[in-house]
């Protein structure tokens, strides 16, 4: 006789998500995980947001992870599910995301026969991710769903992948009880901080790089640290929400298309604290402002993951440690002698703000003066979301982040990463204002999630720029084979058009003084809202033409 408190596979997996604190998932169903759809029937603590394809799903995911701290949760079926969604599991590696994907397997019992849709998702996923395992056992999915909560957030975060075969989920057993997980942060010891704070008081021209600790507990002891010591502060590549942009003490970020006499700034202090980066390959421009594998500068590079430390660069100080503990230490140390800097901090500052300050580009359309009126337009805590592509730079270079958790970004250089974001925190946060900016190009890799923001009834903003090309690639062609144009031309639809054949508001914007009004009535719409913004395309970037990089390459 069965007894009356056994589960199913599906069942007790979704328990234990519960148990861990699961609030919402994002999935594309899949008759491999039909046991778990019907579990999450009965749910009343965990959100399901269906999306139109794996990919946006994932992402969906790696933004919930950015904005918690906590896994984002993602369900795909097996085989092209499970590919679909790689590039959201790629994001969530290169960003440091807390991630688990769970991916339908086929039945057991048609392992090693190249069943339908049959992958071995440990070996395809095995190098991307902390964890690729598989399930064979239902009574073993406590041990491995708590497993996984442990290892996507502890050290450096990152993806977990579980597949789950269909059978082994419509298995009868005997639920376990897991206690609710609990991340695990390494601290620095008292003497690291007593060493960092004589490197500091030996310094003249110190330099902070910030890459996380974006809660606003962390921002607090962060801005307390930096105001304590007058120190200039700057942020990697895609986390500027790690300090409020309007502070006095913040100085820009390091990332492409950085600000030359920030850059000049790294390359000529004596003293870089680095806390939750891993000086990666944007960060560091090519890795030309730090000299591998001894930098010029004393470094003091505070990173969660003791495998990063010394990875590349051999620091003066290595802390193992996580960016929030860190904080909390270093927003406790008083100054102990003079801060010869002050004045640098200041100079750096306004070095910043005249960098901000958007120039006039090709076309009637200027696309930094509108990211200036967004930044005054716009509350502090207004979640801004980009992919990739060169349009990207405006956003980060003339919009100015002041709340916490208001990038999503990815720094691995994703496109179509705009949209699935901003329907992922929009449907976290119903109360915060959403805009996603996107390219043409980006936006046609991940646009059909514009449905989903659609079908939940989530007023995002998208503003899209349209310049009939990928751009990126267009620059790197033009500058390595001037005009010779091969594969980077675009024909588009009409965005405006398609936005509303979804059930979005949508409207093109053609000239710079057109926008405010536009922007106000998409606002106002209480819709998913789909601006297109086109573009002249010589104006590539924010510092130089199209025809002015043609120019140079012929020129040589």
């Amino acid at each position: 006789m069965q007894k009356p408190n056994m589960r199913t596979g599906g069942q007790l997996l979704v328990d234990c998500l519960e148990t861990h604190g699961v609030d919402h998932l994002y999935c594309v169903p899949g008759e491999s995980y039909l046991a778990v759809l019907d579990a999450l029937h009965d749910s009343t603590a965990i959100e399901v947001t269906v999306c139109r394809q794996e990919g946006g799903a994932a992402m969906m995911a790696d933004a919930y992870g950015k904005m918690t701290g906590r896994p984002g949760i993602c369900f795909v079926t097996r085989g092209p599910g499970a590919t679909n969604a790689s590039p959201g599991v790629h994001i969530a590696a290169q960003d440091s995301t807390p991630m688990i994907l769970f991916v339908g397997q086929v039945a057991r019992g048609d392992f090693e026969r190249e069943a339908f849709q049959e992958i071995d998702y440990r070996k395809v996923f095995g190098p991307m991710v902390k964890w690729a395992a598989q399930i064979d056992q239902a009574e073993r999915i406590p041990e491995f769903v708590t497993r996984a909560f442990y290892t996507a957030t502890s050290g450096r975060p990152g993806p977990v992948v579980l597949a789950l075969p269909e059978d082994m989920l419509r298995d009868m057993v005997e639920p376990k009880g897991v206690e609710t997980f609990e991340p695990v942060q390494p601290h620095p010891g008292a003497k690291q901080i007593e060493r960092l704070a004589e490197l500091l008081s030996q310094a003249e021209r110190p330099l902070v790089m910030v890459g996380d600790g974006r809660t606003p507990e962390a921002r607090a002891d962060l801005q307390r640290f930096a105001e304590a010591w007058d120190l200039p502060v700057a942020a990697v590549f895609r986390r500027q929400d790690c300090i409020d942009n309007s502070h006095p003490n913040y100085v820009g970020d390091v990332g492409i298309g950085v600000n030359p006499k920030l850059a000049k700034r790294v390359k000529e202090a004596d003293l870089l604290l680095v806390i939750g980066a891993r000086l990666g390959e944007m960060t560091s421009s090519g890795y030309t402002l730090l000299d591998i594998p001894r930098p010029k500068q004393k470094l003091v590079h505070v990173y969660a993951g003791a495998e990063e430390l010394g990875r590349v660069y051999q620091p003066t100080l290595a802390i193992n440690a996580g960016a929030a503990p860190a904080l909390r230490a270093l927003a406790e140390l008083e100054p102990k002698s003079a801060r010869p800097w002050a004045e640098a901090t200041r100079q750096a500052r306004e070095d910043y703000l005249a960098w901000t300050t958007p120039p006039t580009i090709p076309g009637e359309l200027q696309l930094g003066e509108i990211l200036g009126w967004l930044r005054e337009r716009l509350p502090p805590e207004t979640v801004i979301c980009n992919g990739a592509g060169n349009y990207t730079a405006w956003v980060h270079r003339f919009y100015r982040y002041r709340g916490d958790h208001t990038q999503l970004a990815p720094t691995s250089g994703s496109m179509g990463y705009g949209t699935p974001a901003a329907v992922a925190a929009k449907r976290l946060h119903r109360d915060r204002p959403v805009v996603a900016f996107a390219g043409d190009g980006c936006f046609m890799m991940n646009g059909q999630e514009l449905a989903t923001a659609v079908q939940y009834d989530l007023p995002i903003i998208i503003i899209l720029v349209n310049n009939g090309m990928y751009g990126t690639i267009r620059m790197h062609q033009e500058r390595d084979y001037p005009r010779r144009v091969s594969a980077t031309d675009l024909k588009n639809p009409d965005f405006a058009a398609l936005a509303r054949a979804y059930g979005a508001y949508g409207e093109t914007v053609t000239h710079t003084e057109q926008f405010e009004a536009a922007f106000e009535r998409a606002w106002e719409s209480g819709k998913p809202a789909l601006l297109e913004l086109q573009i002249d395309p010589d104006a590539i970037t924010p510092a130089k033409t199209l025809t002015a990089i043609r120019t140079e390459a012929e020129a040589r």
